[in-house]
């Protein structure tokens, strides 16, 4: 464990910060005790999921080893590649050499890729198996990063941290959107940029017919709409917008001086 990366990392819950003590993260006011697994902070356990975040963790779970891949193929059939499709909301971030750079739901890293290389970055998701396809590609790549797993409602991450947050699909099918929000808010430097971004209802209704997807886009708990309503009045700048053909909204905002 790296003394700065100790050094961003707090109880989810409380707040409070953490020790590093034999292969653990140990508050050491409540005693309560975070495991690492392979490097990687456990801050939610499979069985503490809960909702529609236990439903797509199991998901993400099943399908990362083949997620890269089935993105790649959709990416070139729909927008060209993978690097135009994602460069159009990757474009959007403000990352300066030394940021720490944020990534909620960071999956197998596939953003990190065409980021800044002059930064360091910390990824957060809900699913195991995205996250060690993370972990062996920011490797394979020389990107500066370390990875937690956890759940945005719930970050492990002191205040004011963050330079640039990311987060680039999952938010929609969030147990607590506005928790979520709040929490990258909490998280971020004053002046911080956020791009936010999912896919957009139509998508929704088209995956909803098919027979896999079909299963987790059907019963959707409401329709799918940029979260902009949910962003706190104070934040600055505030804006959505659909790209890439309407399939995705990136919302964007800042956090005031």
């Amino acid at each position: 464990m790296q003394p700065e990366f100790l050094s961003h990392l707090c109880d989810p819950i409380t707040h409070e910060p953490l020790q590093y003590e034999q292969e653990a993260l140990v508050n050491p006011i409540s005693g309560k005790s975070f495991r690492i697994r392979a490097g990687i902070p456990i801050f939610l356990d499979e069985a503490d999921a809960t909702g529609h975040n236990h439903r797509y963790q199991r998901l993400y779970d099943r399908i990362a080893p083949l997620y890269d891949l089935s993105m790649k193929a959709y990416a070139r059939i729909k927008s060209g590649g993978l690097e135009k499709r994602r460069m159009e909301y990757l474009r959007e971030m403000e990352v300066a050499p030394g940021d720490n750079v944020l990534e909620v739901s960071v999956g197998t890293g596939a953003n990190l890729q065409f980021l800044p290389r002059t930064a360091h970055y910390i990824g957060l998701d809900i699913s195991w198996g995205m996250l060690k396809q993370c972990q062996r590609q920011v490797k394979r790549w020389g990107l500066s990063t370390d990875l937690c797993q956890g759940a945005a409602e719930h970050l492990p991450f002191r205040d004011a941290t963050f330079n640039a947050v990311l987060h680039m699909g999952g938010i929609n099918f969030f147990n607590d959107i506005p928790q979520a929000l709040h929490e990258m808010i909490r998280v971020a430097k004053p002046g911080t940029k956020f791009v936010i971004v999912d896919e957009t209802e139509d998508v929704a209704r088209r995956y909803e017919k098919t027979a896999i997807a079909g299963t987790f886009y059907g019963n959707r708990p409401r329709v799918i709409a940029a979260p902009i309503a949910l962003v706190p009045k104070e934040m600055q700048e505030i804006g959505a917008r659909e790209i890439s053909g309407g399939e995705l909204y990136c919302l964007t905002f800042r956090k005031p001086l």
